[in-house]
């Protein structure tokens, strides 16, 4: 598809305007959802939090994007929105629609590396002057193309999220009577809780390959996850092709850094610096369970840690979570059949949603297609 197209040059700054923010700090926000809050974080969208109406001054139209002036991330903006100090507006002059605001915010952020290597007083006259690759036809933007190529490639995302759901066995979200009880029973408070400390559930552990430095440990190319003390992508920061030095199945946390960095573990792993395992001391705990004390310790140990003040091992054995408990006893069946309840209720708005994006794909190509062929 890609091969058959003409590209034109067009300068940025003929297709959208950039424009200063007036910013205030979030402690002028206010209890509400009816508003973005947005700063030059790279994370949640670049979303710190939302707010209630502050005042009509500050107001971000929505239509458009923002620009952190940190990491230089572009980010659509779909409601109205309020802006901390550091970010730019960007203005479109043309129109758009769902597939051209995916298009350009590819070709926006591809400006990253250019923009990052500027002074932050240059910013916006450099915006402008850039010019990028567009397809074209008639000596005018191919606004055609890009529907039909972002149409294509949803399909083909979603192609693969249906297979996943469908041999993975999610796509079935109905609840079993056992699950819907569950539910019902937390729900109407029926559920009985007690603490645990955790030292006694489970034995805590370093997890580091103590054989090679950090430094050397990403320089093995292979496919064994690496679990750090990152609180994204479930803690893995890369892969390295050494043998694992946990079989997985377990819990780790990392003991530098906040509650974030706590992740159940299914598969065999490499443990970098300062990551801890929690390892099971009774054979009932399966995968379901342990989710469950993730979200636990989680709850426990918010906020109370950081790089200055360690999340040793001794402190963690000896904090508590609270669990469904039955005659004096973990009620692992309660924990079990919630946490699979919990997962088909999320899941069926994924199922519906690939279900309802790829009818709304097949006619958005049938349109195009139509559309290039008269």
């Amino acid at each position: 598809m890609l091969e058959s197209v003409e590209w034109g040059e067009y300068r940025l700054g003929d297709l959208f305007e950039i424009e200063n923010t007036f910013s205030f700090n979030k402690d002028a926000l206010t209890p509400g959802n009816d508003y973005d809050y947005v700063t030059r974080t790279s994370q949640n969208q670049g979303i710190l939090q939302s707010t209630g109406f502050v005042n009509y001054e500050n107001i971000n139209d929505a239509g458009t994007w923002s620009l952190g002036l940190l990491q230089m991330d572009f980010f659509y903006r779909r409601k109205q929105w309020y802006a901390g100090q550091f970010v730019r507006k960007i203005v479109p002059k043309i129109c758009l629609t769902d597939s051209r605001i995916s298009f350009f915010s590819t070709i926006l952020n591809k400006q990253k590396q250019v923009l990052s290597s500027v002074l932050v007083r240059d910013v916006d006259e450099v915006f402008r002057n850039i010019t990028c690759l567009l397809p074209t036809r008639d000596d005018e933007i191919d606004y055609e193309f890009m529907e039909r190529f972002i149409a294509e490639l949803n399909a083909q995302r979603l192609a693969e999220l249906n297979a996943y759901l469908s041999v993975t066995g999610l796509k079935d979200y109905t609840l079993t009577p056992e699950e819907e009880q569950a539910v019902k029973d937390f729900e109407e408070g029926k559920v009985e809780w007690d603490e645990y400390r955790l030292g006694d559930l489970f034995e805590i552990r370093p997890t580091k390959a103590y054989k090679y430095t950090n430094r050397d440990l990403f320089s093995f190319s292979g496919d064994t996850p690496v679990v750090t003390n990152t609180s994204l992508n479930n803690g893995i920061s890369g892969t390295v092709g050494l043998d694992p030095t946990e079989a997985g199945g377990i819990i780790t946390y990392s003991d530098t850094t906040t509650s974030d960095a706590i992740f159940y573990q299914p598969y065999p792993f490499v443990g970098y610096s300062h990551i801890q395992g929690l390892y099971p001391k009774n054979r009932e705990w399966r995968k379901n369970a342990l989710l469950y004390v993730v979200v636990s310790f989680r709850k426990s140990s918010n906020g109370l840690f950081d790089y200055g003040n360690k999340f040793n091992r001794a402190i963690a054995s000896d904090m508590s979570v609270v669990l469904p408990t039955r005659e004096g006893e973990i009620d692992f069946v309660c924990m079990e059949t919630l946490i699979s309840a919990i997962q088909k209720l999320v899941i069926k708005d994924v199922v519906l949603y690939a279900d309802r994006e790829i009818e709304a794909t097949k006619n958005v190509i049938d349109k195009t297609s139509k559309s290039n062929s008269i």
